[in-house]
């Protein structure tokens, strides 16, 4: 399975397991097993670089298990191919978006006008604060 020009995971990495789907699918829905569960062993993968393991850890969140195994559950179609087209499909993009850098931030400051602005609208709002005060005798 290749996700880019870099990484290529192994058909042997992957296991697939199917189940029941819940959902529309008429009498079909409670005899044929249409939902896929792709297990992806991330963590001990020798096709994925570390840097690569490191930030899909961080944007896996509840899909990545103890052991360091990528769970993709795939419901969406009624046929089983379908299904597992998806869930590949959302592991090849899960792990793009982890193999390419997040871009880092530029710093900016706060225009001089801006800041002028800023204490000006202070000024005028503490003035019309003080008019609304009780006049002093």
């Amino acid at each position: 399975m290749r996700i880019n020009d870099r990484i290529t995971i192994n058909d042997w990495e992957l296991t697939e397991s199917f189940m029941r789907a819940s959902g529309p699918g008429g009498q079909n829905v409670n005899k044929v097993e249409t939902a896929v569960q792709l297990r992806f062993a991330a963590m001990a993968s020798p096709s994925l670089p570390d840097i690569v393991k490191m930030r899909l850890r961080k944007i896996a969140g509840r899909r990545l298990t103890k052991e360091g195994e990528l769970v993709i559950e795939a419901r969406r179609y009624r046929s089983r191919e379908r299904n597992r087209e998806d869930a590949r499909a959302r592991l090849a993009v899960l792990i793009d978006r982890a193999a390419n850098p997040p871009a880092r931030r530029k710093t900016t400051r706060v225009p001089v006008s801006q800041k002028r602005k800023r204490l000006d609208d202070k000024r005028r709002r503490g003035e019309v604060k003080t008019k609304r005060a009780r006049p002093d005798e």
